[in-house]
């Protein structure tokens, strides 16, 4: 009996280490990461309308059905089959569909796209409406209004249409006057160019006169001749576009102009109407980024009231997030800060006068996610935990008192029911893939957690390399985030090749308290097969570390981010394991503008780098983001000349791979062609990847050709 039990033990053993001895492939690393090797999840996870029921869809005999569940400890059952929505569209007298399409589930109403139309259906009244039909849904920057009017963009002009008859609001629009869009090159939050008022029957829209900004050629190589497409980017101290904003009218079917006044160049930010649809109130900023102004419009006017209050900087001031009015109190908003060092939440009335702080400390506020049903409590996520963790939090406006609802330290996404009594959880840590649950928020302390799905390792039969998070300190005495992948059967014993792979700029944050370390892709685990060690830090300049961390690198991109990457090397050369011989640095965008950079400054550290779509001259690039961080080049002429890296080519030493997207309208491509004509010139070698038919990113089956290639190159180079 003994002799089989111990066959038995030695065959799982053996089981277990085959299945753990597998190896990523690139497509398995880069593609499949997103798809068949993602975590487990539940799709389209949502509350049903304004209940604290929750649905999802799942795979059922093959088939999609929608699943549905509540906060008691039950299972979930099912809700929704293909067969029975069929049944409900008959019902409605609209046409039955082959596949489960996704659903919005609104209180009253299902809301979905069938054949090209954007329908909801009352199921249990069995009538539909027509929200936004085929023939609309087809145009440009489509947004419907709560009262049924639709505003969308034909041949570059504004139309509004009622569902049956359009007007065109604008007749002017052209490549260079253009309307209903997002301005400003999509900064100070700027994701849309519409804004319909509460009630749905006024539209805020921008337009843009771009045409005293210069043509910039992007070339199709896929035409035959290949053709020149004309783009307007405004390079860092030259001119600017101008916005005004207009005001469409449905009832009295006319527009008119908001005064926002002198200088035309200025930036006209976070938009937002007041509850009772008579006021605009726009956040304007100066070109100079360092003054901001909350102004206060007469919507049926234009004309402008007054300014509530004003904020400055010496460095700069980035408004992100429009004015938000309190739930049943309309005299009071919320404005979203970092004046005092960490963005915070500040309550105002509607003259303008401060409250007070909601929230203190050094942590920051990431999002708010809205109010309970009588408008008392806020709930929002910040990283008071830790600056790598995504915590819920609820906050009484009265009291001030504030208690976490999502008490896992972790990464959470998260939804608040519209009540604010219960909330949808998605976390994720380094050593946990996915869990989902429901949080009864008035029973944290007491009622068991119901578990919605807890997910497997995607990754179990792969052999993999240990990950580990930490922070190291700088020269400053700040703490620096780091991320280690230690090979596959790492021994102490023996010395490792290492990759290097950073970001540093603003508005990114590379390591996450989060599956795979915040690693959106198994890369890093693929090298750390093929016996690499690989190396991520969140330099100054990085998101979510407080307004100091990030304007540390003003006027002087660049500078502190190679400080700390001196520091994160001395310390990583100290470990024994290190071959300190065999080192490679990777970066895209910023990251590889900062990878480039430190190869030109510090040669012999790294043997070869590898720079994605990188900056090399901060005058070649746009305005809104070039001149926030390092001021005007007639401004800053010194901090220009010291972060100009094709001027600086002939010190390159080490290896060095520059990749850019053939069409990217981000960082044009003049960057990385001047660095290689700077690179001849100078009598130096230098290796060039192009990628045809993308932009600032290379996306899709591509992306995996890329990979490979920043594969090889270091495999042929740290040998």
């Amino acid at each position: 009996m003994n002799k089989i039990l111990i066959a038995i033990l030695l065959l799982f053993i053996s089981n277990g280490l085959t299945a753990q001895n597998k190896m990523l492939s690139m497509e398995d690393a880069i593609l499949k990461a997103r798809t068949t090797l993602a975590p487990q999840n539940l799709q389209q996870l949502q509350f049903y309308g304004s209940t604290n029921d929750y649905v999802y869809l799942k795979k059922g005999d093959g088939r999609d059905v929608w699943m549905k569940g509540n906060n008691k400890m039950v299972a979930d059952s099912v809700f929704l089959t293909l067969e029975s929505l069929n049944k409900k569209l008959k019902q409605a007298g609209l046409d039955t569909v082959k596949n489960m399409p996704a659903i919005k589930f609104a209180p009253g109403k299902w809301i979905m796209n069938i054949n090209g139309s954007k329908i909801a259906v009352e199921p249990f009244l069995h009538i539909s409406k027509t929200i936004i039909p085929k023939e609309l849904a087809a145009k440009e920057n489509v947004e419907e209004s709560s009262a049924g009017y639709i505003a969308y963009l034909d041949n570059f002009n504004l139309h509004v249409s009622d569902g049956r008859n359009a007007k065109q609001v604008t007749t002017d629009g052209s490549k260079d006057i253009v309307y209903a869009s997002s301005v400003h090159r999509d900064e100070f939050g700027i994701n849309k160019g519409t804004f319909w008022s509460n009630s749905g029957t006024q539209l805020a829209f921008y337009r843009m006169d771009q045409s005293m900004v210069t043509d910039y050629p992007i070339i199709n190589w896929s035409e035959r001749p290949a053709k020149v497409e004309l783009i307007k980017y405004p390079m860092a101290g030259d001119k600017s576009h101008e916005v005004t904003i207009g005001v469409y009218n449905t009832t009295t079917q006319s527009t008119l102009w908001l005064k926002t006044g002198e200088p035309a160049e200025q930036y006209l930010t976070n938009i937002a109407w007041s509850p009772d649809d008579k006021f605009i109130f726009i956040a304007v900023l100066n070109r100079g980024q360092n003054h901001m102004w909350l102004n206060q419009y007469d919507a049926s006017t234009g004309n402008f009231i007054k300014t509530l209050f004003e904020e400055t900087d010496e460095k700069y001031v980035e408004p992100l997030v429009p004015m938000l009015f309190v739930k049943n109190k309309p005299g009071q908003f919320i404005w979203q800060s970092n004046r005092d060092g960490w963005n915070h939440l500040y309550l105002y009335d509607s003259t303008g006068k401060l409250m007070k702080q909601l929230t203190q400390g050094n942590l920051e506020v990431l999002e708010v996610k809205g109010f309970d049903t009588k408008g008392e409590n806020l709930f929002y996520t910040s990283t008071a935990l830790s600056p790598i963790n995504k915590n819920l939090f609820v906050l009484n406006l009265k009291t001030g008192l504030t208690n976490c609802i999502t008490a896992v330290p972790a990464v959470h996404a998260t939804q608040v029911s519209s009540d604010g009594s219960t909330v949808l959880d998605v976390y994720s840590t380094p050593a946990n893939p996915r869990t989902i649950q429901l949080l009864d928020v008035k029973k944290l302390l007491t009622a068991k957690t119901k578990i919605l799905l807890q997910s497997e390792n995607p990754l179990k039969e792969y052999a993999r390399g240990e990950l580990s998070l930490f922070t190291i300190k700088n020269t400053t005495g700040d703490s620096i985030f780091c991320r280690l992948f230690k090979p596959v059967n790492f021994s102490d014993t023996k010395k490792y090749p290492v990759i290097v792979y950073w970001y540093g700029g603003p508005h990114a944050q590379m390591i996450l308290n989060s599956w795979n370390g915040g690693a959106g892709d198994y890369w890093f685990q693929y090298m750390a097969e093929r016996g690499y060690v690989v190396f991520t830090i969140d330099t100054r300049g990085s998101d979510n570390r407080g307004k100091a961390f990030e304007q540390s690198m003003f006027r002087r991109s660049g500078d502190v981010q190679m400080e700390d990457m001196v520091s994160a090397m001395s310390y990583l050369t100290a470990q024994s394991y290190i071959d300190k011989d065999r080192m490679g640095l990777f970066g895209w965008s910023f990251g590889g503008y900062m990878t480039t950079d430190f190869m030109l400054n510090h040669p012999g550290v790294f043997k070869a780098g590898v720079a994605g779509g990188p900056v090399m001259n901060w005058q070649y690039y746009e305005i809104m983001y070039g001149e926030r961080y390092m001021d005007r080049p007639q401004e800053n002429p010194e901090g220009y000349a010291a972060t100009n890296l094709i001027a600086q080519a002939g010190k390159l030493k080490g290896k060095l791979l520059l990749i850019h997207g053939l069409q990217d309208p981000v960082v044009v491509q003049e960057n990385s062609v001047n660095f290689v004509r700077a690179a001849i010139d100078k009598g130096v070698q230098v290796d060039y990847m192009i990628y045809p038919g993308h932009e600032h990113n290379v996306a899709g089956k591509d992306r995996a050709h890329l990979y490979q290639k920043v594969t090889d190159y270091f495999m042929e180079y740290l040998k």
